[in-house]
This record gives structure tokens, C-alpha cells and sequence, in this order.
């Protein structure tokens, strides 16, 4: 799998790319700001960007648009953006754009070498990663409209789909049977007056209804 790389920071630059390779990724480029990420995606073609959310030269939110315009021209290439701090909103400005292949990390998951590869793989695949901290601030956040009608229960599985667990890792997650998760997710379904549909579909409805994009 091959992958750009855009941190600003030199240390964290280099730890990436010996992590990444070490896991057995192809690095393409590794640049530290967002015109030069741009570049190299055009260039290079790859399989999936790893990012940094704010970047120079004004170090705001330089790489979610940066992110954004690789989604737009480049939609076969993931996007995973890494973030010092839970800023919930960049996360729902992406999954507004486009609802795979993208996912928002804490730099601190970075050190939890198979959590952050694992993740990295998964958005690779089409699906989409949230830090579970990001998750826990927006379930902190949501407190009005049909996300009240959801039991404990159910808002524990909704904010395991919103990190982009499948049925099974909700499953091991909450130590329940596939069943019972299943049985929660078509709860959900009903609670939040998402009309039947192709299970993928509504499920990433759910997900935005819970981050409050286009709600």
C-alpha cells in the first residue's frame, strides 16, 4: 500500500515513515505542508494520505482542506488526519464531503502502533476510523432530538459504529452476540425515523444524524 505523508513536525515526520514501513507500507513522499501534500498526492497516486490537521503556513486547518481537495479530485484516496487536540468539527466537515475512506486520530494513537495501523488499514479499505475521544466528546455534545429516544445500550453501539467498528468488533467490544448487536443497530434505525433502506446506507445515516451533519 502506498502512502503520503504530511506532518510539519520533523520528529513525528520521521517516526511515521519508519512505522509505516516497518508495517510493510510503501512511503511515497513525506512533505510538511499542505501545498506540498497536494503535490505529491497528484504525483504519486496513493493508496492513502496520513495528514496532520493543522499544518503551515497559518496552522489552523490546513490539512482538513487540503483533505477535503483530495477527496474531491482524488476520491480512491483515503485520508486519515491526525490531531494534538479533539476537534470534533473537522471530523464531521469530512464525513459531510464524503462518508468512506476517511478517518480523524489523535497524535496520541499513533503510539498505540496496532490501533493506528489497524486504522490506517481499515480507511484504506473504505471505511471510516473516528478516535474513540472524538466519539466520547460528541456523545457529550448530542443531547437533543431523536438521539434522546436511544437507551445506554444503544448509544454505546452508536458510538462504536461512529469510530467504524463493524457488527463483530462491536460485538467483542461490548463482550454481546453478533445478534444482540444487530437487534441494537435496527433499534437505532427505527429511533432515529431512518426509513429502511440498504443496511450500509442507514447505517452511515446514523452516524451522521450523530454527529450532527446535515441534521
Amino acid at each position: 500500500m502506498r502512502v503520503v505523508i504530511a506532518e510539519d513536525s520533523v520528529l513525528l515526520r520521521a517516526g511515521l515513515i519508519k512505522l509505516l514501513e516497518t508495517s510493510g507500507f510503501e512511503v511515497a513522499a513525506a512533505v510538511g505542508d499542505a501545498e506540498a501534500l497536494l503535490a505529491a498526492v497528484e504525483e504519486h497516486r496513493p493508496d492513502a494520505v496520513v495528514a496532520d490537521v493543522r499544518m503551515p503556513p497559518g496552522h489552523s486547518d490546513e490539512g482538513v482542506r487540503a483533505a477535503l481537495v483530495i477527496r474531491r479530485q482524488w476520491p480512491d484516496t483515503a485520508v486519515l488526519l491526525l490531531s494534538q487536540y479533539v476537534e470534533e468539527r473537522y471530523a464531521a466537515d469530512l464525513l459531510a464531503a464524503n462518508t468512506s475512506r476517511v478517518g480523524y486520530l489523535l497524535k496520541d494513537r499513533v503510539a498505540d502502533v496496532s490501533a493506528f495501523i489497524d486504522a490506517l488499514r481499515r480507511v484504506a479499505a473504505g471505511e471510516t476510523a473516528l478516535d474513540p475521544e472524538v466519539v466520547a466528546q460528541l456523545l457529550l455534545r448530542r443531547r437533543s432530538d431523536p438521539l434522546d429516544r436511544l437507551t445506554p445500550r444503544e448509544r454505546d453501539v452508536l458510538a462504536l459504529m461512529a469510530e467504524g467498528r463493524s457488527n463483530s468488533g462491536i460485538a467483542e467490544a461490548l463482550v454481546v452476540s453478533d445478534s444482540a448487536v444487530a437487534k441494537h443497530i435496527n433499534n437505532i434505525f427505527a429511533k432515529l425515523d431512518l426509513p429502511a433502506a440498504d443496511a450500509d446506507h442507514r447505517r452511515v445515516l446514523a452516524v451522521l444524524r450523530f454527529l450532527g451533519v446535515g441534521s
